[in-house]
């Protein structure tokens, strides 16, 4: 029996993946989840670049809608919640067959790898009972002696953890000391639940620097510095999505050990490391289809839909 079909546009950060995506949703009526694991949280709005839309009642529900596309698992979480990996999966799914029993096209669209390979992949993912006190432990290390420790133990689940995301690299060591094996190979396939076409966003190294600073003189001008301001008047630097790329970096700005000039520098070297290790990862995987206009996007996904 076929499988339903599955849209995946992909991408490093700032490569434009959203946009595409709301371009091919209007053409084959299709319907967008993200798999952003920084704007799936409330509040955090400028400096994880959400798409900007708006929320209205449709069939009892409150949807976000971005020009004229449905956009799912955007802006849901509270940013105190433990959202885990397990937790994105069961909630991808869902959406996305929501959309195919309402006769649309999925496009699952984002650039956070772990987030789409649990989906396309179908992964398995370790269930481990919370270590309260293991946890506490973990906690009071800084993250560089929790990343270093994850490489000894882990060194493939370091690769996509990264050097920064704490909560992330906590997890990992948490199964891995709970379980005694290595937490990268509990992670197993499924069975595939979508025939899936994935389509990758490619943009010329000589011009992504230019994109990020763009990007970050942009946000600003939005007003990216009162964001965070606000939130952390309200929340903890330690806070996970506090922690992202574009938040963490106005901590030293606003206890004033950092000018705003090296603030917006340290910003844009984050992105170009994050989009190192982005690609990294989706290099790995040679089903990618990589696109450099959106011509042949749309030509792909007409064979795909329509063979």
């Amino acid at each position: 029996m076929s499988l339903p079909k599955l849209i995946v546009i992909l991408g490093v950060t700032s490569s434009g993946k959203t946009d595409l995506a709301i371009k091919l949703a209007q053409k084959f009526k299709g319907e967008v989840v993200s798999a952003d694991s920084r704007q799936i949280y409330k509040e955090f709005d400028i400096g994880t670049s959400k798409p900007p839309g708006h929320w209205m009642s449709l069939s009892g529900q409150r949807m976000y809608v971005v020009n004229g596309v449905l956009h799912y698992l955007v802006d849901v979480v509270d940013p105190k919640e433990d959202f885990t990996l397990a937790d994105y999966k069961s909630l991808a799914i869902e959406k996305i067959n929501e959309i195919i029993n309402k006769g649309r096209v999925p496009f699952l669209v984002g650039g956070t790898a772990l987030y789409l390979k649990a989906v396309c992949e179908n992964w398995d993912i370790p269930k481990v009972k919370p270590n309260l006190a293991l946890r506490s432990r973990l906690e009071r290390k800084n993250v560089a002696d929790l990343f270093n420790e994850l490489q000894k133990q882990d060194p493939e689940a370091a690769a996509v953890c990264g050097p920064k995301n704490k909560r992330r690299i906590i997890r990992a060591l948490g199964v891995i000391l709970a379980t005694g094996r290595k937490f990268s190979e509990q992670r197993k396939k499924g069975r595939p639940l979508f025939d899936t076409l994935k389509i990758g966003r490619q943009i010329p190294a000589d011009q992504f620097k230019k994109i990020v600073v763009q990007r970050t003189d942009g946000m600003l001008k939005a007003g990216l510095a009162a964001e965070v301001k606000k939130l952390h008047e309200r929340y903890s630097w330690s806070l996970v999505p506090m922690q992202s790329i574009d938040y963490q970096e106005f901590r030293n700005y606003f206890e004033r050990q950092r000018t705003l000039a090296e603030t917006l520098e340290l910003i844009n070297k984050h992105h170009l490391d994050l989009a190192r290790r982005q690609m990294t990862w989706f290099k790995k995987d040679k089903t990618i289809n990589w696109i450099s206009a959106d011509s042949e996007a749309i030509s792909l996904v007409q064979n795909f839909l329509n063979p």
